[in-house]
């Protein structure tokens, strides 16, 4: 039995989500508020998701939420083979192309376990 398809991302409501967070991304504001944060983050990750369907890859930004996207083999127990994780900011900086994917692998802001697991070729996912 399959689940029921997430209902697609309005582009012009992630983009507003996102940019509500635009003055903390750029340090000119203090955190917003966890609502605030946590529309941005949903609404960017689930359009990951839309841009690359599939079940190969599960990213994760605690404690807002987890996709799984890119195509190819799908796990369905356990951990996935291919995990990328990191923090609600730097799931932001990369989705709005603020930083890149090296930098962040390599200042240890992300992991990314697992063949599939470079989102370089996805990000940025909104740009302003």
């Amino acid at each position: 039995m399959g689940g029921v398809p997430a209902k697609a991302v309005d582009p012009a409501e992630m983009r507003a989500a996102v940019q509500a967070v635009l003055p903390w991304l750029r340090g000119e504001a203090d955190q917003p508020e966890r609502p605030v944060l946590a529309a941005a983050v949903r609404l960017s990750l689930r359009t990951l998701e839309q841009i690359a369907p599939g079940r190969s890859v599960e990213v994760r930004v605690p404690p807002f939420a987890a996709v799984q996207c890119v195509e190819g083999p799908r796990h369905t127990r356990g951990t996935p083979p291919n995990v990328v994780e990191t923090d609600a900011r730097t799931w932001l900086e990369l989705a709005t192309g603020a930083l890149g994917w090296d930098a962040a692998l390599d200042g240890a802001r992300v992991t990314a376990s697992g063949t599939r697991a470079d989102l370089s070729p996805l990000l940025p996912v909104v740009k302003f």
